[in-house]
């Protein structure tokens, strides 16, 4: 591994973390708030980040080893820092709890331990909702737009360690221009919505903030009741975009490109918004009982929906409190999650066509024992590589849910709210069910079952891999992957 290279560019990831931060002290000055917190951990953030980019590294290669340490270490440090002005401030007095907030703000989780979100300060609620931002695109791939961090195929080797998915591809032939491709469609998307909350009468703090929950997908409200105060307008505004947020931005590419029956013909878009409008419907139709109209029922069902499978969290309503089949329904979207390639979370819908096709595969063969059967998606083959890492993901999975809600049920909570709650970080969604609800929160878990979800939450995020590789024995270097 080349260490001298990890920590440089994890330097680089913490001076670029102060700059960020920087934001958040500016809203304070506008409001007029103590912004000491954030002056001490931009302090303590940049000199560390200066002291790791002392000695410039001579090979500046990344493997891939290179590339899941930097990432998984990365997430870690940019939590730790993150989670000082919280704790400085006193506004989150215990440093685990700050440290779950901020994990759950950069993975764009949104589960929190906060009881009253109102009680933060302004400075405090935009920077709660600035790491959904910064998270939803991933925080490296936000420097690769801006600097070249390595030689030959480092930058795809951070981005594959970085970005959702069980493949990403280059969209143009430098890493770089990609990176910088698929942040710009971030930020004209979020720069529209942002627009578009404001054409609706919101006042311009609600918009960004609310904005960069729903861009990140993460679901951090700036008041206690979430989403269910504001205008139709503005749920409907939210709920597409949520949606939009959801589909791996690859598609969008494709549009931009003017290649639209290319777009259109993929496999996981089509599946995405085919598995989101049926489980909209189904539930639609269980639950029309319980408002004054279908329209009604329909709206929110569509928002608690499009807000649960693309894992950002925002709610309108209780929906602990729906029918048993309703709460079925919304626990399979929410493992189901959204697109590859997006910012949504979740077990991805590419995988899981994956799985059903090769589930087909095998019965085929077990039918037919010499014949020969390709997995396909939009026409490509479907590599051995990646059907054999889909395989294994699910299994991981499999094993962290159940070693999590075996310690988690340890802690004397019911059992509807260990298993939502484990679901929901790690899938990134937020809110669970139970004292997890929507109307709940993750405060009266132990340390130990918040130490859990912190993992559960920084695995679901980087899905899985890169984190469990910092637990692997001390591999040899490989060679450069060009």
């Amino acid at each position: 591994m080349n260490k001298k290279m990890i920590t440089y560019v994890l330097g680089i990831l913490l001076i670029t973390e102060g700059a960020l931060l920087l934001l958040p002290t500016l809203i304070g000055l506008y409001y007029k708030e103590d912004v000491v917190p954030f002056l001490i951990t931009i302090a303590a953030t940049v000199v560390s980040g200066f002291v790791m980019t002392r000695f410039k590294p001579h090979d500046k290669t990344i493997v891939s080893m290179d590339g899941f340490a930097i990432v998984s270490l990365g997430w870690i440090l940019i939590s730790l820092f993150g989670a000082l002005p919280f704790f400085i401030s006193k506004e989150i007095p215990n440093y685990l709890d700050a440290v779950f907030e901020v994990v759950s703000g950069f993975t764009t989780t949104g589960s929190s331990i906060l009881t009253d979100v109102e009680a933060l300060s302004k400075e405090m609620l935009f920077w709660r909702s600035f790491t959904h931002w910064i998270g939803g695109m991933g925080a490296l791939a936000f420097i690769m737009a801006i600097l070249p961090l390595a030689k030959g195929g480092g930058n795809l080797q951070l981005m594959r360690a970085e970005s959702p998915g069980p493949d990403v591809e280059k969209l143009v032939p430098k890493s770089k221009s990609t990176a910088r491709i698929l942040y710009g469609i971030y930020v004209i998307m979020t720069i529209v919505q942002i627009l578009l909350l404001r054409c609706g009468g919101l006042p311009f703090f609600e918009s960004v903030t609310l904005s960069f929950g729903t861009a990140g997908t993460g679901g951090f409200g700036i008041v206690n009741s979430s989403i269910a105060d504001y205008s139709l307008y503005t749920q409907i505004i939210i709920g597409i975009f949520m949606m939009l947020f959801g589909i791996n931005f690859n598609f969008y590419f494709l549009l931009f490109c003017g290649k639209l029956k290319t777009a259109f013909r993929n496999v996981e878009v089509k599946s995405y918004l085919g598995i989101m409008a049926t489980s909209i419907i189904l539930i639609a139709l269980n639950i029309r009982h319980m408002f004054g109209s279908f329209f009604e029922a329909l709206h929110q069902s569509a928002f608690q929906v499009s807000s649960v499978m693309t894992t950002t969290g925002y709610a309108t309503t209780d929906f602990d409190k729906w029918p048993v089949f309703s709460k079925t329904v919304m626990l399979i979207v929410m493992c189901v999650g959204a697109c590859a390639g997006s910012t949504g979370g979740g077990f991805k819908v590419s995988r899981i066509i994956i799985l059903a096709k090769s589930a087909k595969r095998e019965l085929k063969r077990l039918a037919h024992p010499r014949s020969v059967s390709v997995i396909t998606m939009d026409g490509k083959r479907v590599s051995d590589e990646v059907v054999t890492g889909t395989n294994v993901f699910f299994f991981i999975y499999i094993v962290i849910f159940v070693v999590s809600l075996l310690i988690v049920s340890t802690d004397g909570q019911d059992m509807v709210t260990n298993i939502s709650g484990v679901i929901a970080t790690l899938n990134n969604i937020g809110p669970g069910l139970g004292k997890v609800g929507p109307t709940g929160n993750f405060s009266d878990f132990s340390w130990y079952s918040k130490v859990v979800f912190i993992l559960n939450m920084l695995l679901g995020r980087l899905e899985i891999f890169p984190f469990l590789m910092l637990f692997t024995p001390k591999l040899k270097r490989s060679k450069k992957i060009k």
